[in-house]
């Protein structure tokens, strides 16, 4: 996909699709594997509540789920006032769900929301050092440096009501890394398209439709209830009984199946996520590791030993039954910045993995321990359980350890693991925000925020800074495709698989299938 560059657009290019009426009202009944960690929309930036979130508050411009590129939403047209000034006219009359108007004071509080020591949400800030109020329905956001992705960045910044956040003491985002809550935690007010009417954390979210939304929502459903079901045996009995209408995650094996019933389809595609695992490359000695006195991971040659230890085509033939496009770089192929030249692996040896660690001073191998989410990625727990077996094979003995999103995604990120499990979509379709987010050496905003191994490499940080703020695309997509290259000969991860993802449903529902595998609240109806 090509960058979107700022440039002005037309009230007329408003989505046409708000002005068909509602039909007769429906609940939509669906379920995944996980619940959404947070309602706090620049608390924690994870797909799955990202996806909510977006029922429940609207960001200045969102993709259009069949081109992928981003549309008015509450702007409703954006300018270059200069290279660094972009001009943004608001949505008259928009109202929050409580009644209130929305306007520019609301969006230059979220922006500025989104860039706190709090916020998750940095890396979509990328570029901006402030948002300013022009008029009541005019925001200009001032960049520090020209900044190609800034349409892309902001589908992700939801705006808040100013008001209902100070009331309600949530003007700064909960942080991910401690127990605190804020109110924005557990509640939500937004313009979206849906309100909460309830969130029981690993139980059940029911959404409503909104009384004040501004558009004339197409769909005709006016009730969503999500389950959280962490059993794949219970999610499928659950589809398949009427309990749910939909499932978002199921389970490879289960496919066949499910193509065959003929009350129920399928529907599938490429995910822009890639899975991979990541090394603690920082610290002196790992906790738990049978090797003391130094880290075995900060060695190239053993991050290569575990990389050409794993048996790629057996893990897509095997745990994921086909439902994996291998890869060997950190973006899909709908990213731009992908090429085949950064999209090499290194090959399955299990004779080169034992000279490596051999070379490297672990003939005999060693213990460390491995992280990963059972509830999160597709086999994510069953991906981890094949690896462990390959690479005892080579004499590492990995002490594996899964978690559920909401506590595993915190624990990363305070780093504590040695090495872990990460899938990452690209929301802005740039490769930027993968470079930015893994593999920048961790810093402010949103540099290395997911970089949970704290690799670092002044060459690379010198890449990055330069893709950050690069207009000519030829040039920009030339240092990219340099970053990913780098990223392969210093085995910074161990790269895995793009997912495809299947939807499941049934017959009655209509749903348009997306790159970054979220529901289009505004295409969804119930037959």
């Amino acid at each position: 996909m090509r960058l979107i560059k700022p440039l002005c657009l037309s009230m007329g290019m408003a989505m046409s699709l708000l002005a068909a009426p509602a039909l007769h009202a429906k609940t939509f009944k669906w379920s995944s594997a996980s619940d959404i960690p947070t309602l706090d929309i620049h608390s924690q930036n994870n797909a799955l509540g990202n996806g909510v979130h977006a029922a429940i508050y609207d960001s200045l411009v969102y993709y259009n789920s069949t081109t992928f590129k981003p549309e008015p939403q509450l702007a409703t047209s954006w300018k270059n006032v200069s290279p660094t000034q972009v001009r943004f006219q608001l949505r008259p009359g928009v109202k929050f769900s409580d009644g209130s108007l929305l306007t520019a004071d609301d969006v230059v509080f979220s922006i500025m929301r989104a860039m706190a020591k709090t916020s998750n949400y940095a890396v979509y800030a990328e570029g901006i050092d402030k948002a300013v109020k022009v008029d009541a329905n005019t925001v200009d956001i001032l960049l520090k440096a020209p900044t190609p992705t800034l349409i892309n960045q902001l589908t992700e910044m939801r705006i808040m009501s100013k008001a209902w956040a100070e009331k309600n003491n949530s003007t700064s985002p909960k942080d991910i890394k401690t127990q605190e809550e804020t109110f924005a935690h557990r509640n939500a007010m937004g313009t979206g398209p849906y309100v909460v009417k309830e969130w029981q954390p690993d139980q059940r979210l029911v959404l409503t439709a909104n009384p004040n939304y501004w558009g004339k929502n197409p769909t005709n459903v006016t009730e969503i209830v999500y389950t959280p079901i962490k059993s794949q045996a219970t999610r499928l009995a659950a589809l398949l009984s009427g309990e749910t209408d939909f499932v978002l995650d199921p389970s490879p094996q289960d496919l066949p199946r499910l193509r065959a019933n003929a009350d129920l389809k399928v529907i599938d595609g490429v995910e822009n996520r890639t899975i991979f695992l990541g090394m603690d490359q920082h610290r002196d000695e790992l906790p738990g590791s049978s090797v003391k006195g130094k880290n075995p991971l900060k060695d190239a040659r053993v991050r290569k030993a575990l990389y050409q230890a794993i048996d790629i085509n057996a893990l897509n033939r095997v745990t994921m039954r086909g439902l994996s496009q291998n890869t060997g770089t950190l973006v899909a192929p709908q990213v731009n910045g992908w090429t085949k030249k950064a999209d090499v692996r290194w090959p399955y040896d299990v004779a080169a993995a034992q000279k490596l660690l051999a070379d490297a001073g672990y003939a005999q191998g060693f213990e460390v321990d491995f992280a990963c989410p059972n509830n999160r990625y597709i086999s994510d727990e069953a991906i981890c359980q094949a690896v462990t077996a390959m690479w005892a094979r080579v004499g590492v003995k990995a002490k594996l350890r899964t978690l559920p999103l909401v506590t595993y995604f915190p624990m990363i990120q305070r780093y504590e693991a040695s090495i872990y499990m990460l899938g990452w979509g690209v929301p802005t379709f740039d490769a930027l925000y993968s470079l930015q987010s893994l593999l920048r050496t961790v810093g402010a905003g949103g540099d290395g925020n997911y970089n949970a191994g704290r690799y670092s490499n002044p060459q690379m940080d010198a890449l990055i800074e330069r893709i950050k703020v690069e207009t000519d695309l030829k040039v920009r997509n030339e240092l990219i495709e340099k970053a990913l290259v780098l990223s392969h000969e210093d085995v910074a991860y161990l790269p895995l698989h793009n997912q495809i993802i299947p939807w499941a449903m049934r017959k009655n529902i209509q749903a348009v299938h997306r790159a970054d595998n979220r529901i289009d609240w505004r295409l969804v109806k119930v037959n």
